[in-house]
């Protein structure tokens, strides 16, 4: 499992995170304070406090993170 931290701070910005992740097969899993959301889930992203930044657990095996965090480039918090 591999976690970083994720901004999703406009309604855009999360159409195209869910667009993104869904051509993955592995799970993606969003945490923020106690609740944690499936990643895939649009409804789910906007109960959310996406003022801040939000923690994303990607539930993958070592082979395939780096296509995955270079399609998530444009969210990942620096």
């Amino acid at each position: 499992m591999k976690t970083i931290q994720i901004s999703l701070n406009s309604i855009d910005k999360v159409k195209s995170f869910v667009n993104d992740i869904t051509k993955f097969d592995y799970d993606f899993d969003l945490v923020s304070g106690r609740y944690v959301i499936d990643a895939k889930s649009i409804m789910g992203i906007f109960s959310l406090d996406l003022s801040k930044p939000i923690e994303l657990n990607i539930h993958v095996d070592n082979s395939d993170i780096d296509s995955i965090l270079e399609i998530l480039k444009p969210y990942i918090c620096e």
